[in-house]
């Protein structure tokens, strides 16, 4: 009996010893350290903002303190991640950092201001779990409530985000993929409060990223695209819902976003088509963009609207991913008086108001409801 007990306590001794060598290689594949400062399993289980994780394996952090005015992220043209291969961000909860060990090479380091990193390089996000929220707030901003916690789940689409980015006046300027920035994607509002939170998807970043690259082929330039809105919080989407937004809009699901093409820098939507006018014709460009992104690549189908409003920012398109096809068109009516066509709009059943809409480029009058 002694015997075995000795044996045992052997195998367990050697177990622990070799544990104790075994998780620590497998971290620093995962993990590297920088002159500058670490990150370790105990950051990241502290939500850590963000640490970029390389693309090709390879490189070192610099202590170059030129590097202190500069992005976090890599430049543009560096190969990402993505069917774009232009998506340098990925988003992820705690009890996902075991999965990016699996990668090939994968590397993290520091995230630091002062020492950014190396060109080549993916920024993972720590998200802050969708349990973290209380009643309608995290850590002091105000999110609101989403559909399914009111007892409005429409389909699994609609389900709670898994989690929030956090958003700090460090990591805003970030950049999440090659034309964008994490502040791009910001809920407007509660502008002094800080940190913030964002839900924001990869799929949008690469869709996005798509539809730029189609149109800059089809001979448009699209390296002007802004997000007019992204992320919209429950709290500010239900105060924007006098100027058409959905209850349930995407928005609020991190993969949607309003976009506009600046080609000149004045903030506002250009003349894409050269016909010396900036109106719907230049955003349904956008749209046959969309069209080609989807059909060649079917697992970023979603919805598309085209928006005449004459704001700030000229007409729009919404753009998202949320894997059904859907269009619609908003606040262009042509050959009938406004009274008219308003008079021949039909009924909807799911209770969402329909409007009457027509494309200025064919001359089918489409009626869709508001997204």
């Amino acid at each position: 009996m002694n015997q075995f007990r000795y044996r045992l306590s052997s195998a367990v001794t050697a177990l622990l010893i070799l544990t104790a060598i075994i998780l620590p290689a497998q971290a620093s594949a995962l993990q590297q350290s920088s002159h500058a400062s670490r990150i370790s399993s105990s950051a990241v289980a502290n939500q850590t903002d963000s640490a970029p994780l390389s693309a090709a394996g390879s490189g070192a952090e610099t202590e170059d303190s030129t590097n202190a005015e500069k992005p976090l992220m890599s430049p543009s043209g560096e190969k990402g991640s993505g069917l774009s291969g232009k998506v340098f961000a990925r988003f992820v909860l705690p009890e996902d950092w075991i999965s990016l060990a699996a990668l090939p090479g994968a590397q993290v380091a520091s995230a630091s201001i002062q020492g950014g990193p190396t060109p080549g390089t993916e920024t993972v996000f720590t998200m802050r779990s969708f349990g973290q929220k209380v009643r309608a707030w995290l850590n002091g901003y105000r999110l609101g409530y989403w559909p399914q916690e009111k007892g409005r789940l429409r389909s699994e689409a609609y389900r709670n985000p898994d989690g929030f980015i956090e958003v700090t006046p460090e990591n805003e300027d970030t950049r999440v993929s090659e034309h964008f920035r994490l502040r791009d994607f910001v809920s407007h509002g509660q502008t002094e409060v800080w940190p913030k939170y964002v839900v924001l998807r990869e799929p949008l970043l690469d869709k996005l990223e798509l539809v730029i690259e189609d149109l800059n082929d089809h001979g448009v330039n699209a390296e002007g695209m802004r997000i007019r809105s992204g992320f919209r919080t429950p709290a500010h989407n239900q105060a924007v819902r006098g100027e058409g937004s959905a209850r349930d809009s995407r928005h609020q699901f991190g993969d949607a976003a309003d976009v506009f093409i600046d080609a000149v820098g004045n903030g506002k939507e250009s003349d894409l088509n050269g016909d010396g006018k900036v109106n719907f014709a230049d955003v349904k460009l956008i749209l046959d963009a969309v069209e080609r992104v989807e059909a060649r690549y079917p697992e970023l189908v979603g919805g598309t609207g085209l928006y005449a409003y004459y704001g700030r920012s000229g007409p729009f398109v919404h753009i998202d991913v949320r894997g059904t096809r859907a269009r619609w068109v908003r606040g262009v009516y042509r050959g009938r008086s406004h009274r008219s066509a308003k008079s021949r709009i039909p009924a909807v059943k799911s209770g969402k108001p329909a409007v009457a809409a027509r494309s200025s480029l064919n001359h089918d009058v489409a009626y869709r409801p508001i997204q």
